[in-house]
């Protein structure tokens, strides 16, 4: 496959998804769930004749006087799962004996309450571990790929490395801005967790590929062009990280439709982001790379 030949369209998209993901992001922002904002989980079940989650809703707001609040219902476990503000103790006693007295069959599964300022912590070192992770990332490579330094420098696989993980992160990231939007979906400690995990896998893809180019560089000892060896590096590698990723892919889709309700966002950006991971170590992070070899050449340097 001439996957170079065609750099530009496939950099081209990349340019445009990665645009259209921080439009979003920027646009709608995140729906904070409870791990950033504060607030209480509180699971429970109601056997027999259960409730719809909108009649439940309807009883925070109306009869308990919960400002705002959000119910699922985990059909694996056969439970629901309230969100809502950060009660107290005396408070949550109250809504217990009030939701036994209109449900016999309610029964309390697990109660978590949050303060903001928890909340806040959590956010700020989030951010951090995600900046940390990506900068500590390029740096290794930039590190790892020191001895090659013709006709591409070693900081240069660490800037082309760190721009792959972004594309990979914003995408799921944008993705997840969009159903917070319209459909209320909250991004929470998974959420962070789905991201890091995803610079991983990413990082792991694009690192054989550079490997291979590395290993052909040194082989070849100038007698090839380098996008030639670019492109024969990307083919070498193509079969491998396909396979390895559709495997991947292949258990989250099927950790996607039979795990845990409260997993399937997470799943679900696990998914997104594993597959722009495949995109973007073959036609993204070795075609760029080429192109600010043949932009350097040019200019001289």
């Amino acid at each position: 496959m001439n996957i170079v030949g065609h750099k530009k369209i496939f950099l081209t998209i990349s340019v445009a998804l990665i645009a259209a993901a921080v439009i979003v992001i920027v646009a709608f922002g995140f729906r904070a769930g409870i791990d950033f904002n504060g607030g209480t989980l509180w699971r429970f079940a109601i056997s027999g004749s259960e409730p719809s989650m909108q009649d439940l809703e309807a009883t925070f707001t109306s009869d308990l006087g919960v400002s705002e609040v959000r119910v699922n219902y985990d059909s694996g476990r056969g439970n629901f799962l309230a969100r809502l503000p950060a009660i107290t103790e005396q408070d949550h006693q109250k809504f217990l004996d009030l939701l036994t007295g209109k449900y016999p069959a309610f029964s309390e599964l697990s109660f978590q309450s949050i303060g903001p300022s928890v909340g806040a912590e959590l956010k700020r070192r989030s951010l951090i571990a995600i900046g940390l992770v990506l900068v500590g990332i390029s740096l290794y490579i930039a590190f790892a790929f020191r001895k090659v330094y013709r006709p591409v420098s070693s900081w240069k696989y660490g800037w082309v490395t760190l721009a792959s993980l972004l594309h990979d992160v914003l995408i799921p990231a944008g993705l997840l801005a969009i159903l917070g939007r319209f459909a209320r979906v909250e991004i929470d400690t998974n959420f962070v967790v789905a991201l890091l995990v995803i610079a991983g896998f990413s990082v792991h893809d694009t690192i054989v590929v550079f490997d291979r180019i590395r290993e052909n560089l040194f082989l070849d000892r100038g007698k090839t062009g380098f996008g030639e060896i670019v492109n024969q590096s990307i083919n070498q590698t193509l079969a491998r990280s396909i396979n390895t990723s559709l495997t991947l892919i292949l258990v989250l889709l099927a950790l996607y439709f039979t795990g845990p309700a409260n997993l399937h966002y997470f799943v679900l950006t696990l998914l997104v982001g594993v597959t722009t991971g495949i995109y973007s170590s073959i036609f993204m992070a070795s075609p760029l790379l080429l192109v600010w070899q043949q932009w350097s050449a040019r200019r001289g340097k």
